[in-house]
């Protein structure tokens, strides 16, 4: 959603990079491009013109003209605004003191109230809660059977008792709830509410009767994220109408220009608390501004993918995994390698985990064009082998390579490329488990590795060649000799030679 406005701020980025100090024509035309970008995204205007004031204001100020590298203090200036127009810190839910907690849903209809509402259901149960479903909207046709639909597939109850399709009373339906809520012993329920196609009286009311017969700890004001501008307009008629506590954005996955996240915040005044960002009931999460605003400006959100990696894998497999590849390249099978590939798969969409990754914003057209049929493509050729092939691959030859690829449905040269870059990804993890850092990358301190390319400098450093003209040679010759005199190219002191040479004690503790 947000790829066009961060194209534009890092193209606008890009042209500060390299630059020793800021002018203020630079920090004024930076400020232009930030200004049409964000308008571009439609954000609201009263949004951008506070936000740019900010970014000139501090951009001008001692922080940037005294930075070692401006460019990337306004980078930084950029980035902690982008999180406060956001909303700033992320806001957690309210619990009551005594269950059951409740959750009313309002909005628009087709903002996705009711499927949101299985999300935060089995969001929820994640938790180790235990939510109940209520089906309030007896307007639109089949609201009822959805809610029920969704209820049982993200396994947590429904209270259903009417049929709707325009049948029955929500405010009792609502009324009702809680008492069956405690009842059965339901700690959350999450009133899910009838919506219009726009702001009219009759939903107005209905909505306030349901929050003046439940008192409900939080009312979440669901937002579509690709109606732009609008969505300030309904926010602001909600909020005064029925009033909200915070904000749930769905539909986050569209390529709408996102400018409804980046406003509606400012302009309520009530923070974002989750995001809707699939199809799927697992594509939702509570709503960070620190790691949206860091992803808008293409740095990534390492946080988020940690921990889906840490509620994916299990910590004892992993360490069991760490200690196979130190003992060699040759205890990682095929096996292993299909069970961490399938770890991954439950992670979610493997192009939208690799958004995640700092940088990856260059590369993001190959990115959405990655086909996710590859994964299942490499698990069909690992299935079809043997116990043996799969525990020593080096033993699959011609008439092997071609039953894998007849059984899996593939070229053999698939099968045969899949067996290559296993051995070439089991070298790799291998070395890395041992300490011996990334192959052909020079080791960092403490971490060993680079040897090879040591050896490789090395060997071409012997190899140097000498001028064929003697005037030139002879002149090279003096100035290696008054060189080793000073101290040689490392700038030692005069009669210092290489090997007494000591590091200074700052540089010995920061080496280890």
């Amino acid at each position: 959603m947000f790829d066009t406005l961060s194209d534009r701020l890092a193209a606008t980025f890009k042209n500060l990079r390299g630059k020793g100090r800021l002018s203020e024509a630079d920090i004024d035309a930076t400020a232009r491009e930030i200004r049409i970008a964000l308008l571009e995204a439609d954000v609201a205007l009263p949004a951008v013109r506070s936000f740019i004031k900010q970014v000139k204001e501090r951009a001008l100020g001692a922080e940037v003209s005294q930075a070692l590298n401006p460019a990337q203090q306004v980078i930084k200036i950029v980035n902690e605004e982008l999180i406060g127009i956001l909303g700033g810190e992320t806001r957690r839910l309210r619990f009551a003191k005594t269950a059951p907690t409740v959750i009313m849903l309002a909005g628009l209809q087709g903002a996705g109230k009711t499927t949101l509402a299985g999300k935060l259901g089995r969001w929820l149960k994640a938790q180790g809660h235990s939510p109940l479903l209520v089906a309030c909207d007896l307007q639109r046709p089949n609201a009822v059977n959805q809610l029920s639909v969704v209820a049982e597939r993200a396994g947590v109850g429904v209270y259903a008792p009417q049929p709707g399709n325009g049948v029955g009373d929500p405010v009792q339906v609502a009324k009702d709830s809680i008492e069956f809520a405690r009842t059965k012993q339901y700690d959350i329920v999450i009133v899910d509410t009838a919506g219009r196609l726009g702001i009219d009286a009759e939903m107005m009311q209905q909505a306030a009767d349901i929050r003046d017969a439940v008192s409900p700890d939080e009312i979440l004001f669901v937002l579509d994220a690709m109606i732009g501008q609008d969505a300030v307009n309904t926010a602001e008629a909600f909020r005064d109408g029925v009033g909200f506590d915070g904000v749930v954005l769905s539909k986050l996955d569209g390529d709408a220009r996102g400018g409804a996240a980046l406003s509606v915040a400012h302009v309520t005044g009530k923070q974002i608390m989750f995001a809707s960002n699939g199809e799927k009931l697992d594509d939702f999460d509570a709503f960070h501004p620190d790691r949206m605003a860091s992803r808008i400006l293409g740095m990534g959100d390492m946080l988020s993918l940690i921990e889906k990696a840490e509620q994916t894998f299990s910590q004892d497999e992993a360490e069991k995994m760490a200690a196979k590849l130190a003992k060699g390249p040759k205890e990682f099978t095929l096996d292993d390698f299909l069970s961490q590939m399938e770890q991954v798969r439950k992670m979610g969409s493997i192009s939208k985990l690799l958004g995640m990754l700092p940088g990856m914003g260059q590369i993001k057209d190959q990115i959405n064009n990655l086909d996710e049929r590859d994964v299942d493509r490499t698990a069909a050729i690992i299935k079809s082998m043997t116990p043996a092939e799969r525990q020593d691959p080096t033993i699959i030859n011609g008439s092997r390579r071609a039953r894998i690829a007849k059984g899996s449905g593939v070229d053999v040269s698939a099968v045969k490329n899949l067996v290559e870059r296993f051995f070439d990804a089991r070298k790799m993890m291998s070395r890395m488990a041992q300490g011996g850092g990334m192959p052909g990358m020079p080791g960092l301190p403490g971490m060993g590795g680079g040897a090879g390319r040591k050896k490789k400098q090395q060997k071409q450093a012997k190899g140097k060649r000498q001028s064929g003209n003697p005037m030139k040679r002879k002149a090279e010759e003096q100035a290696a000799a008054a060189r080793r005199e000073q101290g040689g190219a490392l700038g030692l002191p005069a009669g210092q030679d290489a090997k007494n040479f000591e590091l200074p004690d700052e540089f010995k503790k920061f080496m280890g």
